[in-house]
């Protein structure tokens, strides 16, 4: 199997999230919907092209980093350490180092590096490495305010490419799908301190995708809630959406989504369709589910398709569409349209060809940004009746370009995970506009 990379975060279930511009403490951004603040967006990739500012000499790693006061957050693996680096966001400049020894190889020799990226909120990181270790640290100082070893804790169970849940923190609680034995598939630790809070019990195994709020009930009973698209390494392939109380771990809803062979994953992230649905989509022949969240926190299936199985990427929700990447290999992946309310296909484009399995970032008004896995950037609008190509440019020929570009504070960063044709080593790029 290839390498891959697993990036999940939260969403907030209502309509259109309040983006605050010139930060992205969390793999999709503020409002954990892949949206870029119009602030940053505007402007954004002149005429005159995007300038490069700066770049970092990164370590092994897929996942983008997180921009919060300045600072860029970056995780990532370092002569046999997993390393939190803090750059300054003007100059690149290395304002502190937390880094601690890790061993770890998978069976198909995909990498030993984390897959998940840096979660900011309250002056504090968390980091969620590949064997299960989560540690809390100062943003201002790089200071270890506390540690876990949940893989040791809870004997978390093997997984294909070790584990790979971006942590959620939401109501003082920091919420990671661990996929443990004795069916502890989801636990809630204390923000302030790591102590237990509860642990959701479930057949369903650890995927690569990341517990996301959504919100459950009408009006003042509303309540928070969290789904999780579980789904590790079991033969045979279990694995779906599942709905928690937020509060208490409890599991209000599931509906099952896998695909039938036991090598997959359920790595992208859940999307947020409108103000009660959810689209999950997973390769290997399993396509993608809409569910839809009942006043109890249960879950119906509202529709399936095939048309649209992404293999990590996670797709947008977008004016009544849903944006994603379909394929499994590079050499096959085309970009996919879906109306949101039937799951209708209404065009798909390749992109001009070997583009591969993008990311994709919402620009509002000024259209969607995909970033190609081997450097290539484009800029399009999109619609029922196809896409039209705005701007594109190469920023470098490198694989493994799969990690999703931050925008925020008038900068783009992006992620060169192997060397270039040009020779240049893996970085983090800087761009400014």
């Amino acid at each position: 199997m290839r390498r891959f990379i697993w990036m999940v975060v939260g969403l907030c279930l209502g309509g259109s999230s309040s983006v605050s511009a010139g930060d992205w403490p969390r793999l999709f951004g503020p409002g954990n919907d892949s949206r870029v603040a119009p602030a940053d967006a505007k402007g954004f990739w002149p005429e005159s092209g995007l300038v490069r500012e700066w770049d970092f000499p990164k370590g092994k790693g897929w996942a983008p980093p997180a921009v919060v006061d300045g600072k860029v957050l970056l995780f990532h693996r370092e002569a046999g350490q997993e390393v939190l680096s803090c750059l300054s966001l003007d100059s690149g400049k290395v304002l502190w180092r937390m880094g601690y020894d890790v061993s770890y190889r998978d069976r198909y020799g995909s990498g030993d590096a984390p897959r998940t990226g840096p979660v900011v909120a309250d002056g504090k990181v968390w980091t969620f490495g590949i064997t299960g270790v989560l540690h809390c640290v100062e943003l201002n100082s790089g200071k270890v305010l506390w540690m876990r070893n949940l893989g040791e804790d809870y004997a978390m169970e093997p997984n294909f490419f070790g584990h790979g849940s971006t942590p959620l923190v939401l109501g003082g609680k920091v919420i990671v799908p661990i996929g443990g034995s004795q069916e502890r598939c989801v636990v809630a630790l204390s923000a302030k301190d790591g102590a237990e809070v509860w642990v959701a019990k479930h057949a369903w195994g650890a995927g690569y995708a990341s517990a996301i709020p959504a919100k459950f009930g009408v009006g003042s009973a509303q309540r928070d809630g969290v789904l999780v698209f579980a789904g590790g390494q079991s033969r045979p392939a279990t694995g779906g959406l599942l709905y928690l109380d937020a509060e208490t771990g409890k599991v209000l809803g599931e509906v099952p989504h896998r695909a039938r062979i036991a090598e997959s994953v359920n790595a992208a992230s859940p999307v947020l369709v409108g103000v009660n649905r959810v689209f999950t989509t997973e390769a290997y022949g399993s396509g993608g589910v809409l569910s839809e969240i009942g006043a109890d926190g249960s879950l119906r299936k509202v529709w399936g398709t095939v048309k649209l199985g992404s293999h990590f990427g996670t797709p947008l929700f977008k004016d009544g569409l849903i944006l994603g990447f379909d394929g499994q290999s590079p050499r096959l992946a085309e970009l996919v349209c879906l109306e949101a309310e039937s799951g209708e296909e209404k065009w798909r484009s390749d992109l001009g060809g070997n583009f591969g399995r993008g990311s994709l970032l919402d620009l509002g008004e000024a259209g969607v940004v995909a970033l190609g896995e081997f450097g290539e950037l484009v800029r399009f609008k999109a619609g029922g009746k196809g896409l039209e190509v705005l701007q594109r440019t190469r920023l470098f020929e490198a694989p493994e370009t799969w990690g999703l570009p931050v925008l925020a504070g008038r900068r783009f960063l992006v992620m060169q995970n192997e060397r270039s044709a040009d020779g240049a080593s893996p970085r983090l790029i800087c761009y400014r506009f």
